[in-house]
Order: C-alpha cells, then structure tokens, then sequence
C-alpha cells in the first residue's frame, strides 16, 4: 500500500514561507508528478514527503498512519535522485544490495532481491562491473534498483533523468513508465518538464510558488486548464495568448490557442501574418508569425510539408471550439 495524503502540509525557513499550507492525496499505485518551474517548491516539497525536510505545520499520513515526525528511514519510501550517488569501488550487485546489508537481511533474501531487480530492470549482465564501466542510462537504473530492493511503500524520484542526454531521457522515461505497470507501485516524480510530465503521469501536480494551481490527468490540464498559469506551461509549444479587443469580441480579457489548433492558409482565414522563424522538425513545422495590428507573435503547428517562408504573407484560422477564455485575474472562464 502506499497511498500519502498531506493536509494544511506548511514549510518555512526562517519567516519565508515556501509552501502555504497544502492539502494532497496521492492514491496507492498512482503516478504522480509535480511539476512547475524552477523554485516553484516542488522538490522541497517532495522532501517533506521523505523526511528529510520537517514539517513547519500539517500532517503527512502515509497508509492511514501519520508520518508527520516518522525518521525517513522508517516512512517505507525509497528516494532516487539527480545524482546517482553510487559507490564507485563497488559492483552493481553490491551497489544494488547496500540498502539491505545496512538492514541486516540475510544473504539468502539479498540475493533473491537484487536478482529480481536486476532481472526487472535488465541489468543481470552487469551485475559484476563497476559503475565506471556503465553509461549514464545504466548508473541510473541501478541506483533505481537499489530502491526497488528495499520494497517501498512508494518510489520518490528527484529529477533523476537531468543528467542524461535527449536520448537517454527519452529511453528511461519510458523505462520509468514500464517500471510502474510492472510493480504498480506508487510513484511521486519530480521535474521541470512538462514533456515529462505529460507523458509519464496518471496525476500531474502543477506548482507555482509553493501553491498547487491545478491536480488532474495530463490530458484534463491540456484541454482544462483551470488558469493562464497552467495554461502556458502544460503544451509543447506552449499556448498562445491574446489580448485586447480580439479577446473582448469572445467575452474575455485573455484568450488562448494552442499551435496545433489553428489553420493556415495562403489565401483567407481570420488573422494574417508574416512568417517569421520556422523551426522544421521533419513530422511538424512551428512557424513563428507576426500578425497585421497585434504586438503578440503566433506559435504555429502546421504539418513538416507545409513550405512557407521567412517572409511570406499567411492567414490564420483558429479552430473556434478549442478557444480558452480567462478573465482580467488570469482564471478560466470557458
């Protein structure tokens, strides 16, 4: 089991306060990530989950038992982080096993364990070298099994695909996902991007200053977003936004459309523009349009064969059902 629900959760340094009070559940075998931009307190926050940050105020439960003032070491949470923190003269095998020699288990049961984790995590070839000898993909997974060992009650994962190339990260997010089909293990993780996030979650927690601006699905924050805020940073690109007497003919001090959702076209459509930089990624296209009588630029998604130009004169269409509207305070109104 691992369900984790936070009530009136408070954590302050000195008279700063950086997470107000908070209310969260985190379902047992639910995938979680907390996402938002830097500062935004979403490691800390998942640092008061583990332990290693008190509590200033509130209660953390963990399976209907308060956590609250429970030693990380006795919360039955397993944590992953940045750094993969492995010890260099060791073998994987005694890398992964560390966490269980400290518990003093028996050889038996610790042989038992990092084989099924090196099984699960296709790392039994390897059992043998040192962490010199693995890529970085690979340093990672193992500092994955020496949590799976321990047989947590959740997985905490702190940005632990920073390190990694743009390949790398692609291959251990899907790594991660298989990893929580398998265990169904509750899983909280950490991360600054919103790729990430919405690839990898059943639940995304969007963070902003300490506050949680919306909890839902991926696919709930990306048709729903409940303000500005969630609105520009889930999406990739992200979501333009209008203003000015355009927004007013919808009834809004703000409207927002997204790159895919709208129409281009050489001869009419709703707005025109000057295309500006394009950014051709082969499958898609992002033009960067400037539009005739707004101070704002346009992210366009357009199919990788469409062949405009730096330059060229191209109209708009936005696909009216798709519009979001927020009012003059950033909070949607339709």
């Amino acid at each position: 089991m691992g369900r984790i629900v936070l009530e009136k959760v408070t954590k302050r340094f000195g008279e700063v306060e950086v997470i107000p009070p908070l209310d969260l559940t985190i379902e047992d075998g639910e995938f979680a990530v907390f996402v938002g931009p830097s500062g935004c307190g979403k490691s800390t926050l998942l640092r008061l989950i583990a332990g290693l940050e008190d509590v200033s105020s509130g209660n953390i439960a963990i399976d209907g038992q308060d956590a609250t003032s429970t030693p990380p070491a006795k919360r039955g949470l397993a944590m992953v982080f940045q750094s993969y923190a492995l010890y260099p003269h060791m073998s994987v095998r005694k890398n992964i096993a560390f966490p269980l020699k400290m518990a003093k288990l028996d050889q038996a049961e610790i042989d038992k364990r990092v084989n099924g984790a090196a099984s699960v995590l296709n790392l039994s070839d390897y059992l043998d070298r040192r962490p010199g000898q693995l890529s970085g993909g690979q340093r990672q997974r193992v500092a994955i099994g020496r949590a799976i060992v321990r047989e947590p009650a959740a997985f905490l994962f702190d940005e632990p695909l920073s390190n990694l190339d743009a390949a790398l990260r692609v291959g251990m997010r899907l790594e991660i996902s298989e990893l929580h089909k398998r265990l169904e293990t509750t899983m909280i993780y950490v991360t600054h991007d919103q790729v990430e996030a919405m690839t990898m979650a059943d639940k995304i927690v969007v963070l902003r200053a300490g506050n949680i601006e919306q909890v839902g699905s991926p696919l709930e924050l990306y048709h729903s977003p409940r303000n500005i805020f969630v609105a520009g940073f889930i999406g990739s690109p992200r979501m333009n936004f209008i203003e000015g007497d355009v927004a007013a003919k919808y009834g809004a001090h703000t409207i927002g459309i997204r790159p895919e959702h709208i129409a281009v076209s050489e001869s009419e459509g709703t707005w025109s523009g000057t295309v500006g930089v394009a950014e051709h990624l082969g499958s898609d296209t992002f033009f960067h349009v400037h539009q005739t009588g707004l101070a704002e630029t346009m992210t366009i998604r357009a199919d990788g064969e469409v062949g405009f130009r730096h330059g060229d004169r191209i109209h708009l269409t936005p696909r009216e059902d798709v519009i979001h509207k927020f009012d003059a305070k950033g909070l949607r109104i339709a």
